[in-house]
């Protein structure tokens, strides 16, 4: 064979294979969830209004049988002994108003609840998503995220090769952020569902940590001076944040600063929680700028390092988590950059009642 017709063979060859690698490309399927990526629509909305919040967990308090929502279920495991608890078998899609009843009273409980093989649930889509929602309080609509297109209730994490929707800090070296879901909130949320509909082959995990297990390890004369005080939760780094083009550059209602307590008392159980977390929380009202500083890095150097109050999820196809965001923190996990691969989770977020301080009587002053 001559070097021509070796070089022509060659490319022949070269051509079929090409050939078919567009035919491949061709043939790859839709990304199913693709209704549900990130739209930043410019409408704007008015300031948030206060309602009467009536936590579900208190009509669970009266059944026969609280737990009778897991009598279905084929393991149950605690993740750890303070926070967290892994369900199989129980299908969140075909509970009933009791059973989401007396869901929202172990969620209060465990602080965390991971339910497996929820691909039901998840693949009902966003008028589903908000009907679960509205059982457990109203549907809160982000200031700032992504939304699936004509469903602003619904917020999106997103992340991938080319794009990132997340409230990242670049300059930062770590990814790790503890927070309480948009604290900032005259009344903000109570029991929060989470699922990823897209996730990276490993990494992307999320971190919990129980707030009633960090106050607890703390001494009673200290938390005793906590509970005397109150914190601003601001939510204007996050809408500068936006502003300044990332996040989709969207800020639909104008950020809110609300004074809440440090200690917060949970209306169903009772349970008293540490209520700061280092996104949103940024003084305490009535010290000076070193005595509120000292108090606060504190704190949140407590939350960072008491590895033995946390729970670490990592997420599997068609799982569903839902946390009391009044008394844990999170944290997503943003390891997985360099794979480029892709991170897609919705959120449902029903706000509860303005924070109960746990000291009776603590005034909460207006900003």
């Amino acid at each position: 064979m001559s070097a021509v017709e070796t070089v022509t063979q060659v490319s022949q060859t070269l051509s079929a294979l090409n050939l078919r690698g567009g035919d491949q490309e061709q043939k790859t399927e839709p990304y199913p969830y693709a209704n549900l990526l990130p739209h930043f629509s410019p409408e704007q909305y008015p300031p948030l209004t206060p309602f009467k919040h009536e936590d579900p967990g208190f009509r669970a308090l009266k059944h026969a049988d609280p737990h009778a929502f897991l009598k279905n279920a084929t393991n149950v495991v605690e993740l750890t002994p303070n926070l967290g608890t892994e369900v199989h078998g129980v299908n969140l899609a075909a509970l009933d108003g009791e059973g989401r009843d007396q869901l929202a009273l172990e969620v209060a409980r465990r602080g965390l609840m991971v339910f497996r093989g929820q691909h039901e649930f998840i693949d009902r889509g966003p008028d589903s998503y908000l009907e679960w929602g509205r059982h457990f309080g109203r549907l809160h609509i982000h200031p700032t995220s992504g939304h699936p297109k004509d469903y602003p209730q619904v917020h999106l994490v997103y992340k991938d090769a080319k794009s990132s929707y997340n409230f990242e800090r670049e300059d930062s070296i770590t990814s790790t952020v503890w927070h309480s879901d948009v604290s900032y909130e005259l009344q903000p949320p109570g029991l929060t569902t989470f699922f990823l509909l897209s996730q990276p082959t490993t990494g992307g995990d999320t971190l919990f940590t129980s707030q009633i297990s960090t106050l607890k390890k703390l001494s009673p004369s200290f938390v005793a001076f906590l509970r005397t005080l109150s914190a601003v939760h601001s939510g204007v780094e996050q809408a500068q944040f936006s502003r300044s083009g990332k996040r989709g550059g969207i800020v639909r209602r104008e950020p809110v600063e609300h004074v809440h307590p440090l200690v917060r008392r949970h209306p169903v159980t009772g349970e008293e929680a540490l209520y700061v977390n280092r996104q949103f929380t940024t003084r305490i009202v009535g010290l000076k700028r070193e005595e509120s500083e000292t108090i606060l890095k504190f704190l949140y150097d407590h939350v960072d390092k008491s590895a033995d109050l946390q729970a670490r999820v990592k997420w599997q196809p068609g799982t569903v988590v839902l946390w009391d965001n009044r008394v844990t923190a999170h944290s997503a996990i943003v390891d997985y950059g360099k794979s480029n691969e892709r991170r897609h989770g919705a959120r449902i977020t029903p706000q509860a009642e303005r924070p109960i301080p746990a000291l009776e009587g603590l005034e909460l002053p207006s900003l």
